[in-house]
């Protein structure tokens, strides 16, 4: 009944609900995605890479030399220029930012929210941490 009475409450403030293929849909077509190649490239030129990846998978795979570790219940507020907890490493609203989750899926709505808080260069790369490793790219262990 719950999720009844949310979709009718979203359908009365004018908007349908969609499920999640087409918000990554529509999430995605707003901004060009990245892969490992193009990450790799942005982090010598000086993008962070974030990776948002719980720590299970982090032991479990490795790291991305460099990344900011930042798990995704609190990205906003570390990546927030403005934010009072945010991270050294956001600088400003212009900084390069590339989300890294483990394929690709939840890096998308987040790089959704860090847009929305202004980080107007902020991507995602494409199959994230899968990816950078099964291209070759540094990996070290966690």
């Amino acid at each position: 009944m719950a999720v009844s009475a949310d979709r009718n409450a979203a359908v009365k403030k004018g908007s349908t609900p969609v499920g999640i293929d087409e918000l990554l849909e529509r999430v995605r077509a707003g901004y060009d995605r990245i892969g490992p190649p193009e990450a790799a490239a942005a982090a010598e030129a000086g993008a962070l890479l974030v990776d948002i990846r719980y720590a299970a998978l982090r032991d479990r795979d490795g790291l991305i030399p460099g990344a900011l570790v930042v798990e995704r219940n609190e990205l906003e507020w570390r990546l927030d220029p403005q934010g009072s907890h945010r991270a050294a490493e956001a600088v400003g609203h212009d900084l390069q930012v590339v989300v890294i989750c483990n394929e690709g899926y939840a890096s998308s709505l987040a790089v959704a929210s860090l847009r929305q808080l202004g980080l107007h260069r902020a991507t995602d790369l494409i199959g994230g941490f899968q990816a950078w490793r099964a291209a070759g790219l540094p990996v070290a262990s966690a």
